[in-house]
């Protein structure tokens, strides 16, 4: 039968209709007869969440299944027919769109997913993002979302308390870790001229951001789409490890000044992208507080090592900071998606920094608490529950075994650069200081070669054919990129607990396979 979900019939001929009240054209529709439609879209739900549990969680965690199915971008139009039409289709159409859509997408949750800092399942964030999307609230106000703006005020007050800021804090839950940098960049901004609400770049200098030289890109972009400009985002010089160099801070620093600039902010990254590094944020804080710079630090990546008693040394110093971006949707593994800002002010800096003060939205007369309508620190209206994943994620699990979590992880990571190690022909980047594992593959044809330019100028070339052989076959997914003068090379991130040893032997046997005739 040809229905839409929404209750609205669809007319079943192209006969002319003669009751109009029954199927319109115009949208009218028979009040009598929504316990029907009711029932079809019920029953539509259940068949497609059938789908989902088959194809999105059993097969797409199957190491015997395929990672992703391959197409070109004009084989997968065709495949997916993704013309929009005037009628719509038939019920059993619209399943088969389901399980196509599953089909060709790239099943992160599979074992042999290394490609991305997420990866595999996590079954209570899932659920939650299933009921987040079922319930469809707003989390501006407490009048919409009651439960869910308690539940992201117990989550922002748990990870406060976690970083070390006893005193307490504030924060707020973004569509991303990009989003969090960003409002990190405004709000440092704001402390040290918080005329730029009202008045705009005439009422301030030229301000400078400082930040490693192996910072997520958001702080440039936050830069450009903030008026700050690139050009005043002042990279510090890293060392051999891709942590900031404490005294080339300094320099830089000084520079700007010299130059007539202010510096205003520093970024600090624990768990950079490619080499998953740690800035030294305890000597980082020092530097700040004696120029009175704002202190951020990016952890989307790496935050999740302060759950952990034997790797939280890699945050030393985090209580100190100002602000921080924390994503746990990445080695936590919360659904996407699922990214904090916290802040350690406890003045109503972030709100004061935000408010619109919507009077339709945010009265101050009204009959209950109105400091839980958090939505108006935010650059956002609407803006999803993410806080209920990791609430209901870590109600399951508890901290001891989210510090589980990220103990085993990178126990595997070790395992996986100890492997290389004895392997002939692959060769390790850096040994990894998280969960990044990075290394070269050198075909038996580049083996006996001396070191040299020309050895890095093929060697460059190897890793985006063998990934684009595992993209085809569809056996596994890792990313590689070059840095810097170095040659393309392989990132791995192991990050699910569903990976076992004999998973990561397999990425190795793997790219020799695929890359023994270069």
């Amino acid at each position: 039968m040809e229905r839409h979900i929404n209750g609205v019939k669809s007319c079943e001929s192209q006969a002319p209709v003669t009751q109009p009240e029954k199927c319109s054209p115009a949208g009218s529709f028979d009040v009598s007869s929504s316990t029907a439609d009711e029932q079809i879209a019920e029953s539509f739900i259940r068949q497609a969440m059938e789908i989902i549990v088959d194809e999105a969680v059993k097969k797409a965690t199957n190491v015997q299944e395929k990672v992703c199915e391959w197409h070109s971008p004009e084989q997968l139009k065709k495949l997916l027919d993704l013309e929009l039409r005037d009628r719509g289709e038939p019920e059993s159409e619209i399943l088969q769109r389901c399980r196509d859509a599953i089909r060709y997408s790239v099943k992160t949750s599979h074992p042999r997913f290394f490609n991305q800092l997420y990866a595999g399942m996590e079954p209570y964030s899932m659920v939650a993002s299933f009921i987040a999307e079922a319930v469809k609230t707003n989390l501006y106000t407490y009048e919409v979302a009651p439960v869910f703006t308690l539940m992201e005020d117990a989550v922002l007050r748990k990870m406060i308390k976690v970083i070390g800021w006893e005193e307490g804090g504030d924060g707020i839950f973004n569509p991303g870790g990009s989003l969090s940098n960003i409002y990190a960049v405004n709000l440092a901004r704001y402390r040290y001229c918080p005329d730029f609400k009202e008045v705009g770049m005439f009422s301030a200098p030229r301000l400078v951001i400082l930040t490693s030289q192996e910072c997520h890109y958001s702080i440039s972009k936050g830069a450009a789409l903030m008026g700050i400009g690139t050009k005043n985002v002042y990279t510090v010089p890293t060392d051999e490890r891709g942590r900031m160099i404490p005294s080339a801070l300094e320099e830089k620093i000084k520079l700007a000044k010299s130059e007539g600039a202010v510096p205003f902010m520093v970024n600090a990254t624990a768990g950079t992208t490619v080499l998953g590094a740690f800035d030294p944020i305890d000597e980082i804080a020092d530097i700040c507080e004696k120029h009175n710079l704002w202190l951020h630090v990016d952890a989307c990546w790496g935050g999740a090592a302060i759950m952990s008693k034997k790797h939280k040394h890699l945050l030393k110093g985090i209580h100190r900071v100002d602000s921080v971006a924390w994503n746990p949707h990445k080695m936590l593994m919360a659904s996407l998606q699922c990214s904090a800002f916290l802040v350690r002010d406890k003045t109503s800096l972030l709100q004061r920094c935000h408010s619109a003060r919507a009077s339709y939205l945010f009265q101050q007369d009204k009959f209950y608490d109105v400091s839980y309508d958090t939505g108006d620190k935010s650059v956002q209206c609407s803006r999803k529950p993410d806080a209920f994943k990791f609430w209901l994620m870590w109600k399951a699990l508890g901290s001891r075994e989210l510090e589980q979590r990220v103990d085993r992880a990178l126990a595997m990571a070790r395992y996986l650069a100890e492997e290389i190690k004895k392997r002939e022909g692959f060769r390790l980047v850096l040994e990894p200081e998280f969960a990044n594992v990075c290394f070269w593959y050198l075909p038996p044809s580049l083996r006996n070669l001396p070191e040299s330019p020309e050895l890095w100028k093929k060697l460059h070339t190897v890793a985006p054919v063998v990934k684009q052989r595992m993209m085809k076959t569809g056996s596994m997914m890792t990313g590689y990129q070059p840095l810097g003068e170095k040659a393309n090379f392989f990132r791995m991130v192991v990050i699910s607990p569903q990976v076992s040893r004999q998973d990561l032997d397999f990425v190795l046997d793997e790219i020799h396979n695929l890359g023994k005739d270069l």
